[in-house]
Order: structure tokens, then C-alpha cells, then sequence
């Protein structure tokens, strides 16, 4: 899990690439989820994925306040597997 910082007015694209951990596979589906889901909270405005990359641009965000943003996939052999990265919203 990786942690970054953001600022509640930024617009900001997060990556990740799989493709060290499909072994021949590749990507299927691609979900992303936000925790905790607030008013006012960091929203998913938008997500796109390839075969071996996945990406989220993420909005907002309530200064202070500390949320995991999650990626959930399925592999083209229906395998499902999850990566997070944690985001603290502070005013830059």
C-alpha cells in the first residue's frame, strides 16, 4: 500500500501498472472504490484500463481527513486481485 498526499481542490491521475504480477494474464475488469465514502469526500471522476494498466482520475477531499482508495481487478483467467494506496487531504 503506498501513501500520497492531496490537495481538496487537485485533480489528480493515479496509475498502477500490473503487469509484473499477470504471469500471461491480463486485465478484464477494472473497478475502483473509495473508503470512506463521504459527502464531500474524494470521488472516482473518472477510470480507464488496458491489458496491463489501470487508472483513476480522483477529485475533492475533505482537508484532514484520510481515505484508501482501492483497485479491484479481474484477470482474463477470472482471478481477482486488489492494490491500494492510502490519500491524506491537506491544503497546499
Amino acid at each position: 500500500m503506498s501513501y500520497y498526499l492531496k490537495d481538496p481542490q487537485s485533480r489528480v491521475d493515479y496509475a498502477i501498472d500490473w503487469a509484473p504480477y499477470l504471469e500471461g494474464r491480463t486485465i478484464a475488469g477494472s473497478v475502483w472504490s473509495v473508503d470512506p465514502n463521504e459527502a464531500g469526500g474524494i470521488a472516482i471522476d473518472g477510470a480507464s484500463f488496458t491489458a496491463t494498466r489501470t487508472a483513476a482520475t480522483l477529485t475533492g477531499g475533505r482537508v484532514g481527513h484520510v481515505y484508501g482508495i482501492a483497485n479491484h481487478v479481474t484477470l482474463s483467467d477470472g482471478r481477482r486481485e486488489d492494490r491500494s494506496i492510502v490519500l491524506r487531504v491537506e491544503q497546499r
